[in-house]
């Protein structure tokens, strides 16, 4: 055992300390996802193929080899919003950039929140960050109007023709609503939950947007981000957890400007 670790580089633990991060981002983005039991299926016929291998079952063997052959193409197929997901995520920038949504812009968004819950009146809210949502903008009307609470209500009034879809919110501003958005294939979401929560696990899912529903049967208001949707009880629930997101504190969100500007 010595032996082993006197032959090992500083280049060999760097290489498994890479490759264990890269294999734990590819289980955190699939987690939840339809995609583990589509990894379960391609790990049942790999390992179908060894045994056809070991027991010498020439038939089976050439079934899997020429479906195996074709493994990258299908995965890229099977996986490919996993893919678009991952890829996403490594085009971030490595800082945190400057956000777009203002404190003001917060407490027009949860008063408007909490008006259409009292009054049962449904709502979806998505709320850009650093991901791009121009093909979902390109799905609704434009409408590029300031942001307020008076607009928001309006927009989801059920006598109002935009009330279904999305609002999108991009710089402080109201891009687009009534905007089609992908449902989630996340086959653990709780059956409760209509095509309006699907909507939004589905485009936190695909980008790293916020949004926010309203239950028009529950009065729920909830968060959605990265697939997982969590209940707020009050304003200030709500108000605490948009702020955590996009208002740090000063001193953390700047911390790394402080050092790459220093001396």
């Amino acid at each position: 055992m010595i032996e082993v670790f006197s032959y090992l580089r500083w280049q060999d633990l760097l290489d498994i300390l890479v490759v264990a991060f890269i294999i734990h981002q590819l289980i955190s983005i699939i987690r939840g996802t339809r995609s583990v039991q589509m990894v379960v299926g391609l790990g049942v016929l790999s390992v179908v193929y060894f045994l056809a291998k070991i027991f010498d079952l020439s038939a089976l063997m050439w079934l899997m080899q020429t479906f195996l052959s074709s493994i990258l193409l299908i995965v890229i197929i099977v996986f490919q919003q996993d893919v678009r997901r991952a890829l996403t995520q490594v085009g971030k920038t490595p800082f945190q950039k400057t956000m777009d949504v203002a404190e003001k812009d917060l407490d027009e968004i949860i008063r408007s929140v909490f008006y259409l819950s009292k009054r049962r009146i449904g709502a979806l809210m998505i709320i850009e960050r650093e991901t791009g949502l121009q093909e979902f903008v390109e799905s609704g009307f434009k409408l590029d109007a300031q942001l307020s609470k008076e607009l928001l209500i309006s927009i989801f009034m059920p006598v109002s023709p935009l009330h279904d879809g999305g609002v999108i919110i991009h710089k402080g501003r109201i891009q687009t609503a009534g905007c089609i958005l992908p449902l989630t294939q996340n086959p653990y979401i709780n059956k409760r939950y209509g095509t309006r929560h699907r909507a939004a696990i589905g485009i936190s899912e695909e980008t790293d947007a916020v949004v926010l529903v309203v239950s028009e049967e529950t009065q729920e208001v909830s968060i959605v981000r990265h697939g997982a949707l969590t209940t707020v009880s009050d304003e200030i629930s709500l108000s605490n957890s948009l702020r955590a997101i996009f208002l740090p504190k000063e001193g953390t969100s700047q911390s790394w400007k402080s050092w790459l500007y220093k001396g």
